[in-house]
């Protein structure tokens, strides 16, 4: 037997792995829910409950941080830890909607995620309203984490953090005008700079064309472009030195099994490049951004996290010029101001 050096026994992997399951059953959460927080495939998950010893440490870390199994001592943990609480206050808030209800995005969502790194003021919670309410970037029709002025979809505060939950049209004894799952939009704020939003797909709110069919080449551009600039906005607001400050961001997108790439939302922006019917059902896209580059230079950090994205669908080789002009279009608009107005 080999003899235990210092007080530690040899880890036991399959004993952990149990662990890991049984704590995600008894929070209720699916192998899609945790692989959709661990920012995992479900192929990985799938292999991790099978006690498997293919995967990268990284990945078991990830998986294993989501039921609590691992310690945090860093930024990146902090965020996995916000991310993980406003998933289950989301899945809280939904349990008890239709399993087909817009709201529970039978269909699939996407969510972005980003945190601020860098000398972040402290800011009272009461006042951090305000400041999101600065933050907002009118570029487009219904803006990201926008701040509704309705007194029954207003944000407000929960545990520590500011929330904001637009519920559908069927939830019982409220009435909203926009409900379908592209508006049911879930997000939460943290004073330390750390957000997260949910949403449901645009492209599956057209009476035209049957949802989980098509997915867009410029809503994606378009969104994670608009989170670099939210979260630049935000670092101004909030940070003593916005331009020592880096923005840490990720895309995870689900449903995409079944869907083609279309030039849908803009079909006369763009050149059609062939895109093909996904070879996944989700993607995780991650990168950074120093604060001082955004404004200046926004493609450069949207453009590689696009062209993974689209090689889920068999596109490769997308220009960065592309994904530069659809910024640009996006930048020209200031359609947030009418939705402001609109749908408050």
């Amino acid at each position: 037997m080999r003899e235990i050096v210092g007080g530690l026994s040899p880890l036991n992997w399959p004993a952990l792995v149990n662990e890991a399951i049984r704590r995600r059953k008894a929070e209720k959460m699916t192998q899609k829910d945790h692989a959709a927080l661990a920012s995992v495939s479900i192929p990985t998950i799938i292999a991790f409950d099978r006690c498997e010893l293919t995967l990268s440490l990284a990945k078991a870390m990830d998986i294993l941080r989501v039921v609590g199994l691992v310690e945090e001592t860093s930024a990146e943990g902090s965020q996995e830890i916000f991310v993980r609480d406003a998933f289950a206050r989301w899945r809280d808030l939904t349990k008890d909607l239709p399993k087909t209800s817009p709201g529970r995005f039978p269909h699939g969502w996407y969510r972005i995620d980003y945190a601020l790194d860098g000398d972040i003021k402290d800011t009272e919670l009461h006042k951090f309203t305000d400041v999101l309410r600065q933050a907002v970037v009118l570029h487009t029709g219904w803006p990201l984490f926008w701040l509704p002025k309705r007194t029954e979809t207003q944000a407000h505060e929960v545990d520590g953090v500011v929330e904001c939950w637009l519920p559908p049209g069927d939830k019982a004894g409220f009435d909203r005008p926009f409900y379908d799952a592209a508006h049911c939009d879930f997000w939460r704020a943290a004073t330390s700079g750390r957000m997260l939003l949910i949403r449901g797909y645009q492209e599956d709110a057209q009476e035209t064309i049957p949802a989980g069919t098509i997915f867009d080449t410029t809503l994606p551009i378009w969104r994670i472009g608009e989170a670099f600039l939210h979260a630049a906005k935000l670092a101004k607001l909030i940070s003593r030195n916005p331009e020592n400050t880096t923005i840490r961001l990720r895309a995870y997108y689900s449903g995409l099994q079944g869907r083609d790439l279309r030039a849908w939302a803009s079909p006369m922006s763009v050149d059609y490049f062939g895109g093909g019917r996904s070879r996944t059902d989700e993607a995780m896209l991650e990168g950074a951004a120093p604060v001082s580059g955004v404004e200046t230079d926004l493609g450069q950090y949207v453009y590689p996290m696009i062209t993974s994205l689209f090689e889920r669908f068999g596109v490769t080789g997308i220009s960065a010029s592309f994904v530069a002009s659809e910024l640009e279009r996006m930048r020209a608009n200031r359609l947030g101001e009418q939705a402001a107005m609109d749908k408050g």
